[in-house]
């Protein structure tokens, strides 16, 4: 072929290639997105979170309580927790496929060695020379390599995608973590709240065989009668039910507690008694809705899902495209073994291959139409996420701020309660009022006891919620700019 020939070839392959590209972008279809991300400035949230110059919780908000046991059965359940155990194996998994994905940039380099034994046609390529017809024994040392020019950034954006896949089941096992810590932190409190509700039916018991003894000494000086002394022995009975009852929730407590440590029952057992105290009304950080974005996991991963289907649509409008993939190999070959490794024997070739998609019966703009559906999906997933984020911690700011009105309120109850009580028995010692009375006091005491306890119970647990509706100390180590990218999918190609 003549050097003008050539040129002439050359130029008709570029003018075929640049008309592929164009009816390849022409064949993408009316394929699009449908959603956009929710933005805080969409989320209206100011007066629910105020802006009290707080600070947002640091990883070892655990410590806040001061108890050492709760430190160290957070700690135990990280280690040894199956739960999070299978969380660190999808991100070890999820890493690896990113870095498969990563191996489609750069060549690939293989060897072949073979030996074969073959009889050559009479009729083909050798027809007419001493080898037709004849058995040889063809032999191969070949070094070959491969690569993928990626013209158009296709692996490259196949492994942002793997990457984005990557973060997000990071994210979403440091989700996990934060689950788990929280989940032993309000179970703890839990058992607790379970001794203290134990205390208050250990002394509702006191009491009553007091009034009991009573009572009894009353029906000796015949101030009272069979009557009130079984009424009073039945009251003691009923204490000790409640007091039963308390003791097999404390059990399933602490058997909740050993599961969420990845451990048998009896692990439960050796969990001391716990003893937890309120701590102030936390002060919300400036910018809540705003941080929540970069610190609570499950926000960040969803994000990241986001941006991985946005990737993934890209990778899709370049399918339509060519492929070219530069080859080339190097080795030895002969029919004689003994020939094998002489010069005369070298092969070797190099060039270029270009593949282009020109009937695909639909495939191709079907899985662009699947791609946007699933970013649409991912998109959807995030705005749910960060409404629920933002209604969680709605939830538990308000409820702090109720049951700390509550405590307050109550706490008046229960002393007007026991004064109250106080004064019943002090009449019927003194036979100037019945059992009745004294019974309906000491219930209204019991009544407001259990109030006291379950409310303090029930302030430590919101406090403890609050740690994870905030993030629980996680924060992005490098925050990047992902929302605003993802909000224009595809945009490459």
């Amino acid at each position: 072929m003549t050097p003008s020939a050539s040129r002439r070839l050359g130029s008709l392959a570029l003018t075929v290639m640049a008309a592929a590209v164009l009816a390849g972008c022409a064949a993408l279809g009316n394929s699009h997105s449908t959603q956009s991300m929710a933005t805080p400035q969409t989320l209206a949230s100011p007066q629910t979170f105020t802006n009290d110059h707080g600070q947002w919780p640091s990883q070892d908000w655990v410590d806040q309580f001061h108890d050492p046991q709760l430190r160290a059965l957070a700690d135990e359940a990280v280690q040894d927790s199956p739960t999070l155990q299978a969380a660190l194996g999808r991100v070890a998994a999820s890493r690896a496929l990113a870095e498969a994905t990563r191996g489609a940039l750069y060549p690939s380099v293989d060897f072949e060695g073979s030996i074969m034994r073959q009889r050559f046609s009479e009729t083909d390529l050798f027809g007419g020379t001493p080898l037709a017809g004849s058995w040889q024994n063809q032999s191969r040392l070949q070094m070959g390599l491969s690569w993928d020019l990626d013209f158009w950034g296709k692996n490259r954006d196949a492994l942002e995608a793997a990457l984005s896949d990557d973060r997000a089941v990071e994210a979403e096992s440091q989700a996990a973590r934060l689950i788990l810590t929280t989940s032993i932190a309000r179970n703890y409190n839990r058992l607790a709240a379970l001794y203290a509700q134990r205390d208050v039916a250990e002394r509702a018991i006191a009491q009553r065989r007091d009034l009991t003894d009573l009572s009894r000494q009353r029906l000796a000086a015949g101030l009272d009668t069979q009557v009130e002394t079984t009424q009073a022995r039945g009251t003691v009975a009923a204490a000790q039910t409640d007091l039963q009852r308390v003791d097999e929730e404390i059990a399933l407590a602490r058997n909740q507690i050993a599961a969420l440590l990845g451990k048998g029952p009896d692990r439960g057992l050796q969990i001391a008694r716990p003893t937890l105290l309120a701590n102030a009304t936390p002060q919300l950080p400036d910018e809540l809705t705003i941080g929540l974005i970069g610190r609570r996991p499950d926000i960040v991963a969803a994000r990241w899902r986001v941006e991985a289907a946005s990737k993934d649509i890209s990778v899709a409008k370049k399918e339509f495209l060519p492929d070219v993939t530069l080859t080339a190999f190097a080795g030895v070959a002969s029919l004689d073994p003994s020939n094998l490794l002489m010069g005369i024997s070298r092969t070797f070739g190099i060039g270029p291959s270009v593949r282009l998609p020109v009937f695909e019966g639909g495939r191709l703009r079907a899985n662009l139409k699947g791609k946007y559906a699933q970013y649409d999906i991912a998109v959807a997933n995030y705005n749910q996420t960060l409404v629920d984020a933002l209604r969680e911690t709605g939830d538990t700011v308000t409820s702090i701020r109720s049951v700390d009105m509550q405590i307050k309120t109550q706490r008046e109850a229960l002393d007007l309660a026991e004064h109250a009580y106080s004064l019943a028995t002090t009449r019927y010692k003194a036979g100037l009022g019945t059992q009745l009375t004294v019974l309906n006091a000491e219930s209204n005491v019991l009544q407001q006891r259990r109030l006291a306890t379950d409310l303090q119970a029930r302030r430590l647990d919101l406090q403890m919620g609050l740690m994870k509706t905030l993030g629980g100390g996680y924060q992005e180590e490098a925050p990047a700019a992902a929302a605003s990218k993802a909000a224009t999918p595809g945009t490459q190609g």
